[in-house]
């Protein structure tokens, strides 16, 4: 049996799969990035995590296809060089290269968030469909578009970068030095942010109990949903604001690109309909009919293993093309 390995690097963990050639992911290892210890030593952790997880099999690497990593940040794919990373402070490193040389096999290295969307697209919620649009809500956003099982990069490799698309009425700094991006709103952070500002308002919420110190320091956005459930006002229009500018941008999306089906992940999405419901809301307000009448709309079927089995069928693809 041929194996591939698919590996998804985060800012905070690690996650290697090993996967069969037809993309069943068999077994998996999560490990701690420690980026600040350096590139060179990450990708030490990945090729010995990587070497485990082959002779778990009892097999060796001669069996093993191709490996394929998801990198954060702005990345080569062609070159397999992670150009900026800023949460692992990375700046051109190349880690197709120095990975393929580590474990003597071919390694391929694409975006993260594009691995991901690959890997729904193939063989999760995008499943079947010939255009897909994904986004996934965490810390961040991040999209990616695939046209009948390829990724479509853009110039630049820069396409789908929904996250900062700037917003109408929305005024929030942004990491990426502009105001008012999308990430700044539809992420994790960005919901936190609505609710301590609403708070520091003098607006009434039972997070301002749970959460009592001035910053309501510890609170994360799966604890505005539980607000939410409890009938918490606050929590419901920062959902419902949330949600509704999503909308509004997935709208723009919608039309450039005209997707059969638009996928959700990322850990805010688990809000469910709190979130999705004003979006699809303002989604299909925001869109001409002919676009909405033929969408779909689901949340993502690999919602902790896209990253890993996109990324091993990626490394899959550029071997076939090769």
């Amino acid at each position: 049996m041929k194996y591939l390995v698919g590996i998804d690097v985060g800012g905070t963990n690690i996650v290697c799969g090993l996967l069969d050639g037809e993309g069943r992911l068999l077994e998996k290892i999560k490990r701690p990035t420690e980026a600040y210890l350096g590139s060179d030593h990450v990708l030490e952790v990945i090729a010995q995590t990587v070497r485990t997880l082959i002779s778990s099999r009892n097999t060796d690497t001669s069996q093993v296809l191709a490996v394929g990593v998801g990198s954060p940040g702005l990345v080569d794919p062609e070159q397999g060089i992670t150009l900026f990373a800023g949460n692992l402070g990375w700046h051109r490193v190349e880690v197709a290269k120095q990975l393929g040389e580590k474990l003597n096999l071919p390694v391929f290295a694409d975006n993260d968030v594009r691995m991901y969307v690959f890997g729904e697209a193939i063989t999760g919620a995008g499943k079947g469909y010939d255009h897909v649009l994904g986004i996934t809500l965490g810390t961040g956003v991040g999209a990616a578009v695939i046209v009948r099982g390829q990724v479509y990069y853009g110039g630049g490799f820069m396409a789908g970068e929904l996250g900062h698309m700037r917003m109408e009425g929305e005024q929030a700094a942004c990491a990426c030095g502009m105001q008012g991006c999308l990430e700044t709103v539809a992420s994790a952070t960005g919901i936190v942010r609505q609710v301590r500002e609403a708070v520091a308002q003098g607006e009434q919420s039972v997070l301002g109990t749970w959460f009592p110190t001035a910053n309501l320091s510890g609170l994360k956005a799966a604890d505005v949903s539980k607000a939410y459930d409890a009938g918490d006002r606050v929590a419901q229009e920062v959902l419902d604001h949330t949600g509704r500018v999503l909308g509004r941008a997935l709208a723009y999306a919608v039309t450039l690109f005209s997707p059969d089906v638009v996928v959700i992940g990322g850990g805010v999405a688990e809000a469910g309909e709190r979130l999705l419901a004003p979006m699809r809301e303002e989604l299909q307000r925001s869109v001409y009919q002919g676009y909405w009448s033929r969408l779909a709309i689901r949340t993502a079927y690999w919602p902790d293993d896209a990253g890993v089995i996109g990324s091993a069928l990626y490394a899959k693809q550029k071997m076939e093309e090769a």
